[in-house]
């Protein structure tokens, strides 16, 4: 097991965290939770020494190992194979079936064992690093957002594995069902403070919601009692017969323990300006094929799909087999090789890529971003954007270059609502969103009045939004008529 005691940690003047304390005891798997920026990260840093602490303590027992996911990608081996390999512990350095064993959940072929680690594309040298992690068994498992290079079935292995972990293990994911799956407790990072119960996200939200209602209702009638004693004190202060109760009030108020009122924690709230459309169909694909060289054998062959004005159409299959091309080919983001892509003349799009973050320009402010995104200049108009997307007030005037990428990832958001689409294109827009702001986006998508195609491996998100699906499945692309219950269940 591993013990916290009293740890704090700033940065400058902001406080990440107040004297925390909490355990890890045997056993036990626990999901951290918290907002964007609030120290998910940092504390896993502290954990495995990578960033000094201001003061407090991190006891563990003698030999106790922590593996984690190294965010420094270094490869040292000629093949695929060997470098999972130099994971295994070394009383297990000959039993290569465990190593293979991981790198077939985590969607490697046969094939690629043999590959070198530096022919692989940036996903699966994350997912390669995640497998040296998981078989080197520690006793204590560090993993920061697991899934967000995994497909759904890589997810699904990975849900089955970390059920089936027997030592400690602390992990951080934006997706719900994930953590509701891999999780036996939650520990929660709210107002520099820490919690640790046991059960789910929704059980740690329900509770940290009572607690502060509670704590609210405390205070106001803490604040009525303390102003009709002093009332009572100013009234009778002067008058020697009421001396004794007078002085009475007086030491109770200087005991009574002044609640704070606590500080407003905005949530994202948004939702998606729908322009008007009153066409049926709003884009048609027609045959449409590519490949990156132009040439045979293409990654799109022949595709055709028709997108109706209230579809949400959720595209879906492994990693690497063209979903992010596909959602391109749409947006007229890439050029065809061959066939055609319509759009109704009163559509208007939306595009949120996976490189979108990339597109700011790191010397404006937050409101210069979203402003530069508005033909009309309409400074009120991106001022309530910059307040849903939670940079109100001196936040809108921060640079681009000192936001986190969840920051950032809401910038480009912000970006897309200050002007009116009837076709929103997204490529894993929950990517660098923290669980509350997921269950906003989940929400707006549901609600919005257009239409929107949308690349996502989070079975929630999919469970709640898709009304059709575009497959890619075994060198095959089809489009399913149907929600994803309906596709798990044919």
């Amino acid at each position: 097991m591993i013990s916290v005691q009293n740890l704090s940690k700033q940065y400058g003047h902001q406080v990440i965290f107040d004297k925390i304390s909490f355990s890890v005891n045997p056993c036990e798997r626990v999901g951290l939770v918290g907002r964007n920026g609030h120290g998910k990260t940092t504390l896993l840093k502290l954990l495995i020494q990578q960033e000094p602490y201001d003061e407090g303590s991190i006891i563990s027992a003698k030999n106790y190992r922590i593996g984690h996911l190294n965010q420094h990608i270094h490869f040292s081996k000629m093949t695929v194979l060997e470098e999972g390999c130099c994971g295994l512990p070394k009383d297990q350095e000959s039993e290569q079936w465990k190593v293979k064993k991981v790198l077939s959940g985590l969607g490697f072929s046969e094939r690629d064992f043999e590959r070198s680690p530096a022919e692989l594309s940036g996903g699966y040298q994350i997912r390669l690093s995640l497998a040296k992690v998981l078989v080197s068994e520690p006793n204590l498992l560090l993993l920061d957002e697991p899934t967000n290079f995994l497909d759904i079935l890589s997810i699904r292995w990975l849900i089955r594995f970390l059920t089936a972990w027997r030592n400690e293990m602390i992990v951080i994911s934006h997706d719900r069902g994930f953590m509701d799956h891999v999780t036996t407790h939650i520990m929660g990072i709210h107002r520099s403070k820490i919690r640790k119960i046991a059960g789910s996200p929704d059980d740690y939200y329900d509770q940290i919601a009572k607690e502060e209602e509670v704590h609210e209702k405390q205070r106001i009638n803490d604040e009525k009692k303390r102003k009709q004693m002093d009332q009572f004190i100013n009234r009778f202060r002067a008058k020697a017969r009421q001396a004794n109760l007078v002085q009475s009030r007086i030491k109770t108020i200087e005991k009574q323990e002044k609640l704070e009122k606590l500080e407003e924690i905005r949530t994202l709230s948004f939702s998606f300006n729908a322009a008007p459309f009153s066409a049926k169909c709003i884009l048609e694909a027609q045959d449409i094929t590519f490949s990156y060289d132009g040439n045979p054998p293409y990654l799109i062959d022949q595709f055709t799909l028709t997108i109706q004005n209230h579809d949400k159409i959720c595209i879906i299959g492994k990693n690497g087999k063209g979903k992010t091309t596909l959602l391109k080919l749409l947006a007229g983001e890439l050029v065809l090789s061959k066939g055609q892509v319509r759009n109704h003349p009163q559509a208007k799009r939306a595009y949120f890529g996976q490189t979108s973050i990339a597109t700011l320009n790191n010397e404006m402010t937050v409101e210069e971003e979203i402003l530069s995104s508005h033909s009309n200049g309409d400074k009120k108009a991106a001022w309530d954007i910059c307040g849903a997307m939670m940079f109100s007030g001196d936040k809108a005037l921060k640079k681009i270059d000192v936001l986190s990428g969840g920051e950032k990832s809401r910038v480009v958001l912000g970006k897309m609502l200050i002007s009116p689409a009837n076709l929103l294109m997204l490529d894993e827009p929950t990517h660098h969103l923290d669980m509350e702001s997921c269950e906003a986006m989940v929400e707006a998508l549901a609600l919005f009045q257009g239409a929107a195609i949308i690349v996502t491996h989070n079975e929630r998100f999919l469970h709640k939004i898709a009304n059709k699906l575009i497959v890619f499945h075994q060198d095959r692309l089809f489009l399913f008529h149907g929600g994803y219950s309906q596709f798990l269940d044919r």
